[in-house]
């Protein structure tokens, strides 16, 4: 392995990492920074938002539809298993589990499937796919 990938391999742990964090405090805005300016975000079975405008407005539905169901809002996303694939030195894919927990405990399982490009030093989501595998009973997402 070549020192390019792994750079490469820990730049693009560390962008799924940040979003994870972000989604969880709200932070859309910084989140967004994380898409390139036409990326794609597929989210259950909602029609894809494209660019980070349509991106933000999905989010800050989902935040009031978390905030509504909830006297505490909180969310916690927890990423496992990332399978990172370098198709090149400026694109790669990966795919990894989540688990989202909120305050009445474990709510939506599922994988993500993502497609990445290398913009300077960092690495980009041009296309996260989120697909719940299974939902708790009474799920604020189901």
């Amino acid at each position: 392995m070549e020192l390019w990938e792994l750079a490469a391999r820990e730049a693009i742990g560390e962008t799924v990492a940040r979003y994870a964090h972000l989604v969880d405090r709200g932070r859309i805005d910084e989140l967004l920074e994380l898409f390139v300016e036409d990326g794609v975000l597929e989210a259950g079975d909602q029609p894809p938002a494209r660019g980070r405008a349509a991106i933000r407005e999905l989010f800050l539905g989902t935040g009031k539809r978390l905030a509504s169901a909830s006297a505490t809002p909180l969310i916690r996303h927890h990423v496992s298993n990332l399978a990172i694939d370098l198709t090149g030195p400026d694109d790669a894919t990966a795919e990894s589990y989540f688990l989202a927990i909120t305050d009445r405990g474990p709510d939506h399982w599922g994988r993500y499937r993502d497609r990445f490009v290398r913009r300077g030093s960092r690495w980009l989501f041009q296309r996260r796919r989120a697909r719940a595998d299974g939902y708790a009973p009474g799920s604020v997402f189901a």
